[in-house]
């Protein structure tokens, strides 16, 4: 039948479309270069003709997106081994504005205009663009903001102020259930748990939903709470 085809042909490029972008890696999902955008956008294009298209051979429409596939991870890798070539399929910063002065030319060259200055600068946090120093669109078409020196944020440092130990937060209760992998990384057992658990009273972990353990041994907890109807929330 020509539905099971169309069914059968969807997930063949599915697959194949998973298999390349896990060859690819995280960068082409989270950004995307002038030149990743358009195997991005070939590669889709193969895959939809190879689904819709019933004669087209499937077989043609997988070399297409492998080919394209492969051609990207080449790229990729020998842009990590030559500036030049990275410069030019990657691209480079252009600076848009410079010493609280913006750079026309440099708009031009980026294909902006004033007002879309304007807008990457309110996305970024900045109505006021007198309070910029430096702001750089990067090669992924992202605004990056340097502030001037009096609208810096201020940090612990500048306060003086005594930094505790920083890391990552360890997942110990999960839907109620205890992650024992979890606490034998970071040195603790099932029973350094549940004595934690019943100091803060808990004497069963039904209505635990989450339980995180910080570097300094901060366990908080998170309880499973009902439902608020929105008609509640309302009245």
């Amino acid at each position: 039948m020509e539905v099971c085809d169309v069914i059968f042909r969807a997930l063949l490029s599915l697959i194949a479309l998973f298999f390349v972008t896990k060859l690819l890696g995280k960068k082409q999902v989270s950004q995307l270069s002038l030149f990743d955008y358009v195997i991005g956008i070939s590669i889709g294009n193969f895959a939809a003709e190879m689904t819709t298209d019933l004669e087209l051979s499937y077989v043609n429409g997988i070399v297409a997106v492998l080919v394209f596939g492969l051609v990207a991870f080449l790229v990729s890798y020998f842009t990590m081994k030559s500036i030049t070539l990275r410069r030019f399929f990657i691209g480079t910063p252009t600076i848009l504005i410079q010493n609280g002065k913006i750079l026309i030319d440099n708009l031009k060259k980026s294909k902006l205009d004033i007002n879309d200055l304007l807008e990457q600068c309110r996305v970024s946090g900045y109505f006021d663009i007198s309070q910029i120093e430096y702001a750089l669109m990067e090669a992924n078409g992202r605004l990056s903001i340097l502030p001037k020196g009096e609208y810096l944020p201020v940090t612990i440092n500048d306060m003086k102020l005594k930094v505790q130990k920083q890391g990552l937060c360890a997942n110990v209760i999960i839907d109620s259930k205890i992650m024992t992998k979890n606490l034998k990384i970071i040195g603790k057992d099932e029973i350094w748990l549940e004595k934690e658990l019943r100091i803060k009273g808990y004497k069963e972990l039904d209505n635990i939903l989450l339980a995180t353990l910080d570097i300094n041994e901060k366990l908080v907890i998170y309880e499973r709470s009902e439902q608020i109807s929105a008609f509640n929330v309302l009245e």
